[in-house]
């Protein structure tokens, strides 16, 4: 007896000696053990951790968003991606200025070149396999994007919130304008919104410091502003985190390093050099401010126009949202403030900027539906209604005649029989339509060109703005000889109607046009013999018609300055009265003081040969 005791007294002693020690308990297989989420996640019939119905139903929508948007939005959606991928693999096409200054990087257009040159490979590559297959898969990973938003706030909340945040997602007619285009900003969002899934907000179960730092760094990559909005995401982290040191190197560090180095090799294969795209793009745009060159806009716009365009009719349920939504929610509200503020201190602004927050907007859109009871349907309603009239015109009227020419141009490369001989120039603003992404054929194209002024020349002027102070004027200097001309222009339509107001008519009863003598003595070049009034003048949809050089007043010569390219070479005068009096009665002289005639040369220029 006194044994069996003692052997019972060092089982227990040995126990309690091995409770000191870490012990590692194997996890049970059995679903008995799983809880009710936990087995919800884990059904055969899921996929990204949602029901697979959710998902293809998005799916299917993003898809039919693809194909219901057939209208231009901005040059970057081609001329930043589709055109670089289609320069990457078939070796024609143009590159833009950004791409020689190196203010650009190949992560994003070699999506679209891996897909380019599969469909090579196989011997699809047909003009329009090439402009649709990149816009549905950016559609497919804005459907994941959404799905993600809506199990981030199943998690945070509970399943009515995360439906209404998802409806408003769904319904926003800004998101349906831009979520299938090939913008840089597109990618940006959609990293965004899956690496919020992964971010430690309070409530999540699938917080992740890698993968939600990862997905971080790849839009920073594509597009380095992507750093703006998650400027106080990353603060607010590293300020909870416990452990710092760890989070930055065992965490940050290494994610960094990996991506970083991922750019730079691509960069290098492509460049030829190593290159660092990602500070000259924030020098050229954040340091030097020299984005203004393509539009500037009060420090206000984005306050006044901006937020409250691309919300649209989700402006009231996001200021109600505000009020009602937890604490926890303010890091997002925050963010979406810190952004606006950052981008209202650059002068050049656009909608696409801040595209990526406007998902942070949809979770207090969302709680606000929550909390409606009485309106809720006349408010569902609304929303549907007006974001449906909006999302509709602007896909499928708004600015499309840009990319219906395109049908035009493919017609003249494929149906042509003398394709050598065909060749087309767009006498538009720069960049208003796609290029040889949209053609696939090597048809000789031209375009107006717009590259800004790096040198720091003042009053530069681009060859598009030249030409459109005085389109018949430039167009007789550059095509002198009839055979330089193009078979097919492109022009838009108001640019024709001044062309045949101001060219002769070719009716039988036309009169010849006398000889008219060139300008001996222009005088003051900023009043005499310039161009018509009616041309010179800016021509911009967003501010009000300035007049370009005649002079306003002692110190203010109009929207720029005269400069030696505007002064005439001949003078053209509608009616020679004057003229015919003083051959009839002579010049009237003065014999008392300064007799001799001015020839000081108010010019010097080699191509202003008539001048004095």
């Amino acid at each position: 007896m006194d044994r069996d005791g003692s052997d019972s007294s060092l089982t227990l002693l040995g126990l309690q000696n091995r409770s000191h020690k870490n012990i590692k308990l194997r996890k049970r297989k059995s679903t008995l053990y799983f809880s009710t989420q936990e087995k919800s996640a884990r059904r055969p019939g899921d996929l990204l951790g949602e029901n697979l119905y959710l998902l293809l139903f998005t799916i299917a929508l993003r898809i039919l968003n693809c194909f219901l948007v057939q209208t231009s939005f901005v040059p970057d959606e081609y001329w930043q991606s589709l055109e670089v991928a289609h320069h990457m693999v078939f070796n024609y096409g143009y590159l833009t200025w950004e791409w020689t200054e190196k203010l650009r990087g190949y992560t994003y257009p070699l999506i679209f070149a891996s897909i380019y040159k599969i469909l090579h490979l196989l011997g699809k590559d047909t003009v329009q396999l090439l402009i649709w297959i990149p816009r549905l898969a950016q559609a497919l990973l804005s459907a994941v994007a959404d799905v993600r938003l809506y199990s981030l706030m199943k998690q945070l909340e509970n399943q009515e919130v995360a439906r209404w945040v998802f409806f408003c997602q769904l319904c926003s007619w800004f998101t349906w304008y831009c979520c299938t285009r090939t913008l840089t900003n597109t990618m940006e969002t959609v990293l965004t919104i899956i690496a919020l899934f992964y971010y430690p907000l309070e409530g999540s179960k699938s917080m992740n410091s890698v993968k939600y730092s990862s997905l971080v760094a790849l839009a920073f990559i594509i597009r380095p502003t992507a750093v703006i909005p998650w400027t106080p995401l990353l603060f607010r982290h590293f300020c909870q985190e416990p452990r710092k040191l760890d989070l930055i190197l065992h965490h940050f560090s290494p994610v960094g390093f990996v991506t970083l180095s991922l750019s730079l090799m691509i960069d290098r294969i492509f460049f030829g050099q190593w290159t660092l795209v990602q500070f000259n793009f924030l020098k050229f745009n954040v340091l030097q401010n020299l984005g203004t060159f393509y539009g500037s806009h009060p420090w206000h716009w984005y306050l006044s126009q901006g937020f409250p365009v691309i919300l649209g009719t989700h402006l009231p349920f996001f200021i109600h949202g505000c009020f009602l939504a937890p604490k926890r929610y303010r890091i997002l509200l925050v963010t979406v403030l810190w952004t606006l503020l950052v981008y209202s201190m650059l002068s050049h602004k656009e909608f696409r900027f801040i595209y990526p927050v406007l998902p942070f907007c949809m979770v207090f859109c969302g709680y606000s539906l929550t909390h409606l009871k009485t309106w809720k349907k006349p408010a569902l309603s609304f929303l549907f209604l007006s974001n449906l009239f909006l999302a509709l015109y602007t896909g499928l009227v708004h600015q499309r005649g840009t990319l219906d020419v395109m049908s035009h141009i493919q017609k003249v490369c494929y149906n042509n029989p003398n394709k050598p001989s065909a060749s087309v120039f767009v006498m538009m603003p720069c960049h208003s339509t796609p290029y040889y992404s949209h053609v696939h054929c090597p048809l000789p194209m031209r375009f107006l060109q717009c590259p800004p002024d790096l040198t720091g020349k003042s009053q530069y002027l681009d060859e598009a703005d030249i030409f459109y102070l005085n389109p018949l004027n430039w167009l007789q200097r550059e095509f002198h000889e009839d055979a330089s001309l193009p078979t097919h222009l492109i022009i838009f339509s108001i640019l024709e109607k001044d062309k045949k107001s101001t060219s002769p008519s070719n009716s039988d009863t036309e009169m010849k046009s006398e000889q008219r003598p060139p300008c001996v003595n222009p005088g003051n070049p900023v009043f005499s013999c310039m161009l018509d009034p009616k041309t010179l003048q800016t021509a911009t949809s967003l501010s009000k018609p300035q007049m370009i050089i005649y002079k306003t007043n002692s110190s203010h010569y109009g929207e720029f300055l005269p400069i030696p390219q505007f002064f005439p070479c001949n003078y053209t005068p509608k009616e020679q009265v004057f003229s015919s009096h003083i051959r009839a009665t002579g010049f009237y002289q003065n014999n008392t003081l300064n007799t001799a005639p001015d020839r000081t040369r108010t010019l010097d220029f080699p191509n202003f040969q008539h001048t004095l």
